[in-house]
């Protein structure tokens, strides 16, 4: 850094962080488990492919990726996935069991040579796949979520529990495949044993409800041989989200349910009697897009991990005998819904505005008094490596705003900073705000080199958890059912004119972007307000009728049910809303971004969208990708996608950022 520092217009100013760099950086560690003693995780490789790796951390401390490409360790079941992997040591060996992407078949690691497959290939539909896999050795099996298509539509597709021999024979083999379960669930997570086999714990819910809406929590008897039986559900409804079940060391079951409007942990004694461990009005779980996700984790000495807050997460220990948790020191201020643990060794993923997601572990003191006692949270993975100076790393404000009828909307503003250059006195700065996906998610308060690539050379972002999403209780969700369209829009937009209105925010130099249901936000919002001078899609639904009809999959089909309303009973409301019903309104700049391979959003709708637009003489421009899915995974897409987005942000706000190649607008 210079002594010097410059003035220079919003939106000009050089910055190191470029859309190489942010590229390398995108995607993060996740799935964190135990090996005998070592710690493994999965890890994005964006330049080669998109892929994910397995990898290892030795007990000399060192990082090892165990799979070279084009192997790519990631479940398609759902098509979010989830767990891919599992393992543990036998006979002094790894024996670890882990998806392929390409072909959805699972596979025994060898580490000396090819890895072994353990599923067979289908050719009807979408194939067979895996997800969620637990070891149970003392079979020669490894149990796990089977999803399988039935024909060639994405909703013909049926969900059991089943075991797979790990000898192999099953690889060729469809009838080696043992089935736990029926199919009287539409959705099932992957099972957990209790400690002495005895008993088995999933959980399962059905159309047209999503897991954060409403689930059960099956139990059953493990018998002799294996067999699952007599399954009952233990806790949950229609409108009651457990997110999370697991057995604790005594055999008590531990569980995470919404009941209360929060999710909460509940446990289950041997006797069938129930309590809370800790209620608080604060999440201990969230939704489940990833089957496996992990919110709390119950150590050996009866103390449960816990992955917990309100709008942010901390990872602490929960003593369930007196309800008290202590959080772990330190400066992650966002922990991933992963955990593992190994006697009192407890693993997860941390974050913060500072630094990316790392591998954090944190040892545990049992049985210490009055409370648990944290030995030292430490980095042990994927460890921040800063590719520049964090003077250029933008500094987050977390903010309250109120919208209509005065409601809370929370947000993340991320001003324009750089070490080195100020803008004249008079100028406002250009914002963007970010509506995330899901949109039953949120935004977390993490280093992201995408926003550093915008605040860095002057452009503001303002990520907004507008109406709808998570980590604020169930109320908060709840604003958005059948409000999908209205409530973000209103949000987003409040969040920007509030910005506008306290001078923050140049009110003529207002954007918003998104992906996925972020996507519609953004469509959304430029057919129903005059807020944006522009906007950047990604990935989108455009078209509400289609899309709830036959164009996504299986998964999110009956999603707009209740984002939106019964499609039967409420079509008009379905097309009123539907950007690709509304082209003829969008009269601002917008850059849409569109992965051919992409089965959640399909570029169909894009397709549609567009030639509503024609005539319309509005600039634009349609980038779609070859090998791109639903969430952008390779370097060169995601290279391509930043600079272009910055180019449109330049073109309608009159910037000059320096080397950056302009994107062509159509009209």
């Amino acid at each position: 850094m210079g002594d010097q520092v410059q003035t220079l217009p919003y939106g000009s100013w050089p910055s190191p962080i470029d859309a190489t760099l942010a590229a390398a950086h995108d995607g993060h560690a996740e799935f964190v488990g135990f090996v005998g003693e070592e710690v493994w995780w999965t890890e994005p490789r964006p330049t080669e492919g998109g892929r994910r790796t397995l990898v290892r951390r030795g007990a000399d401390g060192r990082e090892e990726s165990l799979l070279p490409a084009p192997w790519n360790v990631r479940s398609r079941v759902i098509e979010y996935g989830g767990q891919p992997w599992t393992g543990t040591v036998r006979d002094g060996e790894p024996l670890v069991v882990f998806v392929n992407f390409a072909d959805q078949r699972l596979y025994r690691y060898r580490a000396d040579g090819e890895p072994q497959p353990l599923t067979p290939l289908s050719l009807v539909g979408g194939g067979l796949r895996w997800v969620d896999p637990q070891l149970r050795p003392d079979r020669d099996e490894v149990w796990c979520v089977l999803e399988e298509f039935t024909g060639d539509g994405p909703t013909d597709v049926r969900r059991v529990l089943a075991a797979v021999p790990l000898d192999g024979s099953g690889a060729q083999d469809r009838d080696a495949v043992r089935e736990l379960t029926d199919e009287r669930h539409r959705f099932v997570t992957g099972p957990r044993v209790s400690p002495d086999g005895r008993r088995a714990a999933w959980l399962a819910w059905d159309h047209p409800r999503m897991p954060w809406d409403g689930t059960e929590l099956v139990v059953a008897e493990v018998t002799d041989d294996g067999t699952l039986r007599e399954p009952r559900t233990a806790a949950g409804g229609p409108e009651e989200s457990i997110a999370q079940a697991d057995w604790a060391a005594d055999g008590t079951l531990v569980y995470s349910s919404d009941r209360t409007g929060w999710w909460n942990l509940y446990e289950v004694g041997p006797d069938g009697r129930e309590r809370a461990l800790c209620p608080r009005e604060e999440e201990f779980g969230g939704p489940l897009w990833k089957i496996g996700s992990r919110w709390f984790a119950p150590l050996e000495s009866g103390l449960i991990a816990v992955v917990h807050g309100r709008g942010a997460t901390a990872l602490g220990i929960l003593d369930p005998e007196t309800g008290e948790v202590v959080d772990a020191a330190g400066p992650w201020t966002e922990y991933a819904p992963t955990l593992a643990v190994h006697g009192g060794r407890v693993v997860s993923i941390g974050a913060s505005p500072r630094s990316a997601y790392e591998v954090v572990e944190l040892d545990t003191v049992p049985h210490a008094q009055p409370s648990p006692a944290l030995g030292h949270a430490r980095v042990i993975g994927a460890a921040q490596d800063d590719p520049v100076d964090p003077a250029y790393y933008p500094e987050p404000q977390i903010r309250t705003f109120h919208g209509p009828a005065g409601r809370e909307i929370h947000a993340h503003v991320y001003p324009p900073h750089h070490p080195d250059h100020v803008a004249p006195g008079d100028e406002l700065p250009p914002y963007v705000v970010w509506a995330h996906g899901g949109p039953t998610s949120r935004a977390p308060l993490v280093l992201d080199l995408a926003i550093a690539y915008f605040t860095s050379r002057g452009i503001g972002v303002a990520e907004v958890d507008y109406g709808g999403s998570t980590g604020y209780g169930r109320a908060y969700r709840d604003r958005l059912r059948e409000q999908w369209g209205v409530v973000d829009v209103e949000d987003c937009a409040a969040v920007a004119r509030a910005l506008a209105d306290e001078g923050t925010a140049d009110r003529d130099r207002l954007a918003i972007r998104g992906g996925s249901a972020g996507g519609w936000t953004t469509a959304a919002s430029l057919t129903t307000t005059d807020v944006y001078a522009c906007g950047t899609i990604l990935y989108p639904i455009l078209d509400l009728a289609g899309w709830g009809s036959g164009e996504t999959h299986d998964f999110e089909s009956q999603y707009l049910e209740t984002l939106v309303g019964p499609l039967a009973e409420v079509p008009g409301r379905y097309a009123e809303r539907s950007p690709a019903e509304h082209a003829e309104r969008v009269t601002t700049p917008f850059l849409l971004l569109q992965g051919l391979d992409d089965v959640i959003c399909p570029p169909a709708q894009c397709e549609r969208f567009l030639a509503r637009l024609e005539g319309q003489r509005v600039p634009h421009a349609y980038i779609a990708f070859e090998g791109e899915g639903h969430g952008f995974r390779r370097a060169t897409t995601m290279v391509r996608v930043l600079e272009s987005e910055l180019s449109l942000y330049a073109q309608v706000f009159g910037l000059n950022p320096p080397g950056i190649p302009t994107l062509e607008l159509a009209k």
